[in-house]
């Protein structure tokens, strides 16, 4: 930057380098420019970064740490020697102005107006941070030649608790120098973890093809395989216990087909009641239905002493010509009236 602003300058023909000295007194104007519009108050405009997170009393928005401003800088007093800075710049969310100012005792700044902070804080004791040292204490340090010795004591023990920590981070930065083996390692762990995710998404692809599935199979935990472990799907019953029972069922089975049900024997017997009408073709005034029209033929009782003959009784006992024929049917009227002489008996 000063190597660019040291080129191409130019000196008018009335300059004087005895008289004037420089350009910026030629021009009478400051080399800061703009940043020194205030300088003769004691003000000087400077970039500030904040310190820390803060609250805006205007906005009440969040202001992170690291935002930059065009702060007005000015000396307000002195800590000893140390001389304490307070700044004020603009909001850029809103107009509210905030000031703040160096805190050289604790090594921090303060918030004077305009802002909240945002409670951050911690003990630099317990964080195991270098403390600062009070000015009672230096001026007891370089007075008291046993309190020396006692602080110098105290701070070796405290270097002695220290070591092995010190130590540990050390091998830890030790271990992140080789950058190339570093990045070698965890290629190859990418390489590997790559791999197997696309061994996995080729079993998912396989396995929805297979089954037809449409839904998005999820990665299996160990959980899965425990419970997976612990169930197992088959049937009640084996093969062996089926053949068993099958060949049970056929030996208790009868071997004669089944007699039809009520309702079937019921149509057959009415149809064959209509056949047996039709067949007859007679009035029912003149021909009554006998008990021999059904096709019914009741056998006479044997009784000792019945004057049946035994011509008649072989007759009966002779086999029966068809129902159908009427050429051989017997005689029903004889048979009638031999069933009511063997009745009356």
């Amino acid at each position: 930057m000063g190597e660019r602003k040291g080129v191409n300058k130019y000196y008018p023909p009335d300059f004087n380098p005895e008289k004037h000295g420089s350009l910026n007194r030629y021009h009478n104007s400051h080399p800061l420019r703009e940043r020194a519009r205030k300088l003769s108050q004691g003000i000087l405009v400077i970039r500030f970064e904040m310190p820390y997170n803060i609250w805006c009393d205007g906005c009440k928005n969040h202001i992170g740490m690291g935002v930059r401003y065009n702060a007005e800088k000015k000396k307000v007093g002195n800590y000893y020697t140390t001389p304490i800075y307070r700044f004020r710049m603009k909001c850029h969310l809103c107009v509210n102005y905030i000031e703040m100012q160096t805190d050289p005792a604790n090594c921090d700044y303060v918030i004077v107006s305009g802002a909240q902070r945002k409670e951050e804080r911690w003990d630099m004791a317990d964080n195991e941070q270098v403390l600062t040292t009070e000015h009672e204490k230096k001026q007891r340090l370089e007075a008291d030649a046993m309190f020396r010795l006692e602080h110098g004591e105290a701070d070796r023990s405290t270097l002695k608790k220290a070591l092995p920590t010190l130590s540990h981070i050390q091998e830890a930065q030790s271990a992140w120098k080789d950058d190339f083996a570093l990045n070698s390692m965890l290629r190859r762990r990418f390489r590997e973890k790559k791999k197997a995710i696309q061994e996995e998404e080729e079993r998912d692809q396989a396995l929805q093809a297979k089954a037809s599935l449409a839904i998005p199979l999820v990665p299996e935990s160990e959980d899965d395989r425990r419970l997976a472990s612990l169930l197992r799907f088959h049937t009640l019953d084996s093969y062996e216990d089926k053949q068993k029972l099958k060949r049970t069922e056929i030996i208790s089975r009868s071997w004669f087909p089944s007699a039809p049900g009520p309702g079937s024997a019921s149509s057959k017997a009415s149809s064959v009641l209509r056949k047996l009408a039709q067949g007859r073709r007679c009035a029912p005034s003149s021909c009554p239905i006998t008990v021999e029209d059904l096709g019914i033929v009741r056998r006479p009782r044997d009784v000792p002493g019945s004057p049946q003959p035994t011509a008649e009784k072989a007759k009966s006992r002779e086999p029966q010509a068809p129902q159908g024929t009427t050429q051989d049917r017997p005689d029903n009227s004889s048979l009638v009236a031999d069933y009511s002489d063997s009745e009356s008996e």
